[in-house]
């Protein structure tokens, strides 16, 4: 199995996105092998070349002596020998670590006393860094052949790097028909309109206190807090250095997984945002409906959470009012 297949199983085996680190941990060896063989086959096309060039250098003089009249260039033994030569030294590649700087090593560490210890480690930690350089070269190399693959060719999926990973996902083109499977489906995390509109400002704003979202809303989000916080979508990012030092507020790498995006730069702009929540809404199964205890079904994909125990008791109050009190005795 070749190296490019292993990545492509990996991929697609992983529920969260696979790093290249990780690759690296896994594919280290058969990332140097592939590397070996890939300078080996440049250095024989190289001395493949130097080879058909000295050939033809023994071939001109030859041709010189037949045919003087035609003035072809003259080489040099001295130069034919040293271009052959040239393409043998570039024939010889160390497969996977240099053994040169492998034998240097050992020869060094042979000569060191016990002085030296320290310098010895610390260019075995540097050799160590420069091999994992050299792996994750050759992964990611690999990688954006796969991705490249994946963009040309004519399939439903492609590979996307994701919250710092690499994920199978399926193309922007072929939303609608994705959408109208997942909507058959039952989502896996409710959320309520209330706990979508606070996640989209802090989204917006993050670093931002619970204060300025309140503003921003124009209700007390509170409850909508403790909820992101339990299903792990935002996270505490420190203290505001203002009076009172609120409590900052960003979004998560599950934020990320959820609504499958590279990082917060790739939300959309305000714009874009109005543009699809107008579209959303005016789709028939996204109207509103009254419920038999009077509180409006936002989306069947929504439930009412926090904030709506705060809607449905203000509805309450206001389909009962007080009853006033009597004008008079009869």
């Amino acid at each position: 199995m070749s190296l490019k297949a292993k990545l492509e199983a990996v991929i697609y085996a992983a529920e969260e996105p696979v790093t290249l680190a990780q690759l690296a941990v896994l594919l280290a060896e058969e990332a140097l092998e592939w590397k070996a063989e890939q300078q080996a086959a440049a250095a024989a096309q190289a001395a493949e070349s130097a080879g058909s060039a000295e050939a033809q250098a023994g071939v001109l003089p030859q041709l010189n002596d037949a045919f003087p009249y035609l003035e072809l260039e003259q080489v040099s033994t001295s130069e034919r020998e040293g271009a052959a030569e040239a393409g043998r030294s570039e024939a010889v590649v160390a497969p996977g670590t240099d053994a040169g700087e492998a034998s240097a090593g050992s020869e060094n560490a042979e000569q060191a006393g016990p002085g030296d210890a320290a310098t010895a480690e610390a260019e075995a930690k540097q050799r160590a860094k420069q091999r994992d350089r050299e792996v994750r070269a050759a992964l990611g190399q690999l990688l954006n052949e796969l991705i490249a693959e994946y963009a040309a060719d004519g399939r439903g999926i492609e590979i996307r790097e994701i919250a710092g990973g690499y994920r199978m996902a399926t193309k922007p083109e072929f939303h609608d028909a994705v959408r109208s499977f997942v909507k058959s489906l039952k989502p896996a995390m409710k959320l309520s309109l209330p706990a979508l509109e606070t996640l989209a400002v802090i989204a917006y704003k993050q670093p931002v206190t619970a204060p300025e979202v309140n503003e921003i809303r124009g209700v007390d989000s509170s409850a909508v807090f403790g909820s992101l916080l339990a299903r792990k979508l935002i996270v505490t990012a420190g203290r505001k250095p203002v009076v009172g030092r609120p409590i900052l507020y960003k979004t998560t790498r599950e934020f990320l997984l959820r609504f499958g995006l590279k990082d917060v730069s790739e939300l959309p702009s305000m714009e874009e945002f109005e543009k699809m929540a107008a579209s959303e809404f005016d789709e028939p199964d996204m109207e509103q409906e009254d419920a038999p205890n009077g509180v409006a079904e936002f989306n069947a994909d929504l439930s009412l959470e926090e904030d709506g125990a705060e809607s449905v008791e203000q509805t309450k109050l206001d389909l009962n009012p007080p009853e006033s009190a009597p004008s008079g005795a009869e």
